[in-house]
């Protein structure tokens, strides 16, 4: 069933607090502290185990918004309206941004450390005691669970906002940031739907926030070295072009745990669901192994797919793909398979041929390639080119010998600040990042649509303008999923 592989189900559940949860936190815009399952702790009420082990300072937990807007440092910066349209205010170059960061665990506190060189003035995650370092890095840095709680309370102090979340919270909080003038930085995938991708891509436009997806690499010196060799014709046309990844490294191919357990005291796993499906808590989804769990994560194709495709479409110029089908190991009703491999093609662009792009996760590998070395091994993962005159393999021309031999082509691209920088310099009025959502939303519904193949085992013809997968519409209700009801997504 549709529903049940892809999590495009009715929304609801019993025990879902939603908005009504929102409520009840912000009756006096109390962020933290909380007790151990997250919950708001009201005057006059005395519960243990609040937070136990985080190094939070009493300043830390001041209450109200008033208390928050007594903080020294954070300049007021209302955002700017146009009717009903709210906009980011005019950030000078010389001037710092205000940074709201939401998800500081993991990949999340990289982030945070990534965007340090601005001032943090807000952090919030589900689960802190993932996020003890960060915490300590910044003791008298408000600290939230629930992101809606902290872009209200905070809004005129907040310039901009970082989402590292589970990839399905990624839309709901871009959403709410970008809707109240923030400008975003998100993580990769994108967005958990294809959907969510084009309308993430469409919200920034409409309120002119500067936008990047979390894919590091756009901005390395390698891409824009492949783009000038293929750009030169060091290989001639291509015409195919084959990705492997090592992914997943967590646990797929498995079935829901038959039994709850108790969520850590530190973990408000309502919160955590957020616009999921209601299902007890497990160890088998948080932490990290989410990734697997189609209701939360996008699988190893979603996770890599981003990386890989990135410098692929740039190089080749490639817009939405025509078609996508996918072969896999049995399929699970909840979980990715453990191996699949996606085939993707892309019409002729002007001067380049049509493109077939193989995508092979959970140890399986394209052949190898024509002209690399029998001592050499494909490795764990990594991009073959193939083109009318030659292969590149990692960046790097085969036979190994044409690197010396061939002249390395004239620098065309220009060169980035680095991949935060390129988001930062934006939200001042900079040219847009690299991976701004106008260029990663396309790219993140190409790796998506891979997913619906995935689960449906048909060839699906891709009508990009309209939305819409043309020869099989039952495989649509893909495209887009339901909310838990009470989270107005």
């Amino acid at each position: 069933m549709a529903e049940s592989r892809a999590g495009a189900r009715p929304a609801g559940g019993a025990g879902c607090r939603g908005d009504r949860g929102l409520r009840d936190r912000a009756v006096s815009g109390r962020h933290l502290p909380v007790d151990g399952r997250g919950n708001a702790v009201r005057s006059g009420e005395r519960r243990s185990c609040a937070m136990p082990d985080l190094p939070f300072s009493r300043r830390t937990l001041l209450q109200g918004a008033a208390a928050i807007a007594a903080l020294p440092g954070l300049p007021g910066r209302a955002a700017a309206q146009t009717g009903s349209v709210r906009t980011p205010r005019p950030i000078p170059p010389g001037e710092k941004l205000n940074i709201a960061c939401v998800g500081c665990g993991g990949k999340g506190a990289t982030d945070v450390q990534e965007v340090s060189s601005e001032n943090i003035v807000a952090l919030c995650d589900v689960d802190w005691s993932r996020a003890k370092r960060v915490a300590q890095t910044y003791p008298d840095v408000p600290k939230f669970q629930d992101y809606r709680v902290m872009l209200r309370e905070m809004d005129e102090r907040i310039d901009a906002v970082t989402v590292t979340t589970p990839d399905h919270m990624h839309y709901p909080v871009a959403k709410m940031a970008i809707e109240m003038g923030k400008h975003v930085y998100v993580q990769k995938p994108l967005t958990h739907s294809v959907w969510e991708a084009r309308q993430l891509a469409e919200l920034a436009r409409r309120h002119q926030v500067a936008t990047q997806m979390g894919n590091q690499g756009q901005a390395d010196e390698g891409g824009r070295v492949l783009c000038e060799y293929l750009w030169d014709g060091a290989i001639g046309p291509v015409r195919e072009v084959h990705v492997w990844t090592n992914r997943p490294i967590w646990p797929q191919a498995l079935e829901r745990p038959k039994a709850g357990a108790t969520p850590p005291a530190t973990l408000d796993w309502d919160l955590w669901l957020g616009v999921a499906p209601e299902r007890p808590y497990s160890p088998a989804y948080h932490p990290f192994k989410w990734r697997g769990w189609y209701d939360f994560g996008t699988g190893a194709l979603g996770d890599i797919g981003c990386h890989s495709f990135a410098p692929i479409a740039r190089a080749l110029k490639l817009g939405p793909p025509t078609s996508v089908e996918a072969s896999s190991s049995p399929l699970f009703k909840e979980t990715f398979p453990a191996a699949a491999i996606v085939r993707y093609e892309f019409p002729a662009r002007a001067g380049m041929p049509p493109v077939k792009l193989m995508w092979y996760d959970g140890g399986l590998k394209p052949p190898r390639p024509e002209g690399l070395e029998p001592e050499r091994s494909l490795g764990e993962g990594g991009t073959i080119y193939l083109g009318d005159k030659g292969a590149i393999y990692n960046g790097r021309l085969l036979p190994e010998s044409r690197m010396s031999e061939d002249p390395r082509p004239p620098k065309s691209l220009p060169r980035s600040p680095g991949h935060y920088r390129e988001w930062i310099l934006a939200c001042k009025g900079g040219e847009p990042g690299g991976a701004n959502f106008d260029v990663s939303g396309p790219q993140a519904e190409t790796v998506l649509l891979g997913n619906i193949a995935l689960l449906t085992k048909k060839r699906l013809e891709w009508d990009a303008a309209n939305l819409r997968l043309a020869n099989v519409p039952e495989a649509n209700a893909y495209l887009r999923r339901e909310y838990r009801a009470g989270w107005g997504v």
